[in-house]
């Protein structure tokens, strides 16, 4: 089966992302062809993988010194405890910088690890394998890493790029449809930041997408990792452009935020509806037309997954929810920074908005 390869070139490394199927179980070659070498590896795993995955991984990989541990994906391990855990290891097995840490799993666990191996000796070899659609298309690709306080999501972290990303297609058949949905979340997000001829694609191949049928689940995860090379290149630390990544996700954060992270709206699932809020409120505000507006929500009704805020919240939230969004570390000022959409392929970064004028929408949106 033949491999898709995305090269990304930063300021500070670069590396591969390579896409296809049956890549875990080639593994060692695909190591040896990208010049990743090392004496001694920490994996650090998803629980929900399915242990054949994992037991391949460990078989390829049976030549080097390999520790493992397993963690559960919640955003509620998303924290120092779970930091201090891996770095403990990596003390006590004399890790040194020229050995690696790989991440087998989704975003959270990519998150985490990047995290610590960015903190480890002031830097790790952190090669990541993501397990999910939503970790494949997103959170892998970009150095993003961080973990939870009691202020939010995501706020205490770093910019770390990955020496190397592996997307196994295969895997993803594991997954329940529900983790498929939350991994197309981010793909939609990026055909509306691309084009609306990408928006068309997966407006056409919707079910098929959502089924993993070849060729189209391939040339969708294809067509978002390479919109966020592009956008990564120009601005790898977010000053500006690659805030238009953030589309959806300011009320995303706050939604997962205010729900203490449950397990009633994972994060992909969050990013629809802070997409579906994000294009409202663009309409509201005169950016984007009733039309375009119209196109995007009659797609994300056919999606499969319940698209109303007041499913999960009630009218006594919207405090809560505003708060939240207050905290986003994308605002400079009292007012609260949205990326709203003008159109398909144009997004607006930088639309400050006073927050009563946001709590008033929060609230109607609760009917």
């Amino acid at each position: 089966m033949k491999i898709n390869k995305i090269n990304i070139r930063t300021n500070t490394k670069n590396y591969s992302i390579l896409i296809g199927r049956g890549l875990i179980n080639k593994i060692d070659k695909i190591f040896k062809n990208n010049n990743i070498t090392f004496e001694k590896c920490l994996i650090v795993a998803d629980k929900n993988i399915p242990y054949k995955f994992k037991k391949t991984l460990y078989k390829k990989l049976k030549s080097k010194k390999i520790f493992k541990i397993e963690l559960v994906p919640s955003e509620k391990n998303k924290n120092y405890t779970t930091i201090e855990k891996i770095h403990k290891i990596l003390f006590e097995r004399r890790f040194n910088r020229s050995d690696c840490v790989i991440s087998f799993g989704g975003g959270i666990i990519g998150d985490i690890v990047g995290f610590a191996s960015s903190t480890f000796k002031r830097g790790l070899k952190f090669i990541n394998i993501p397990s999910t659609l939503l970790s494949q298309v997103d959170s892998s690709i970009g150095g993003k890493t961080g973990i939870n306080n009691k202020y939010g999501k995501n706020l205490v972290g770093s910019f770390y790029q990955p020496d190397l990303v592996v997307s196994d297609i295969d895997i993803l058949n594991s997954l329940p449809k529900r983790e498929i949905i939350c991994g197309y979340a981010e793909i939609l997000k990026s055909s509306i930041i691309d084009s609306y001829k990408n928006f068309l694609y997966l407006d056409k191949n919707l079910e098929k997408i959502l089924k993993l049928k070849s060729p189209f689940i391939e040339n969708s995860i294809l067509k978002a990792c390479t919109l966020k090379k592009i956008v990564v290149e120009k601005d790898v630390d977010e000053k500006n452009f690659r805030k238009v990544l953030n589309l959806g996700h300011t009320f995303a954060h706050a939604y997962e935020s205010a729900l203490g992270f449950s397990k009633k709206l994972n994060h992909g699932e969050a990013v629809i509806l802070g997409i579906k809020s994000a294009a409202e409120f663009s309409m509201q505000s005169k950016n984007l037309s009733k039309e375009k507006l119209n196109i995007i929500m009659n797609h994300i009704n056919r999606i499969g997954m319940k698209v109303k805020i007041n499913n999960f919240f009630k009218k006594k939230d919207s405090d809560k929810i505003l708060n939240f969004m207050k905290s986003d570390k994308k605002n400079n000022s009292e007012e609260i920074n949205l990326i709203l959409i003008n159109n398909f392929g144009k997004i607006k970064t930088n639309f400050q908005i006073n927050p009563l004028i946001l709590k008033r929408y929060i609230f109607n949106s609760l009917n």
